[in-house]
């Protein structure tokens, strides 16, 4: 069960067919979960994302970065032999 901070913060992404061709996006706007988590391994900081994106906010970062967590939770990883 999630806390109440997590599920706030999840709320925050949303998916709508209309918007992005359904890909998660921050708070209905044209701005994925992807385009963050890209832009955060490709080295640019959190801080940098704010001030390019001045619509974004500091816990639309830790959304995007909680939900991709939650979707890699389960997932699992099988040898396979060659």
């Amino acid at each position: 069960m999630y806390s109440q901070e997590f599920s706030e913060l999840l709320a925050r992404i949303t998916v709508n067919p209309d918007v992005m061709v359904g890909k998660p996006v921050i708070r209905g706007m044209r701005i994925t979960v992807e385009q963050i988590l890209k832009a955060l391994g490709g080295g640019v900081s959190a801080s940098d994302l704010l001030e390019d994106y001045p619509e974004l906010e500091h816990q639309d970062i830790q959304a995007a970065i909680l939900y991709a967590s939650e979707r890699i939770e389960n997932e699992k990883v099988y040898a396979v032999n060659g």
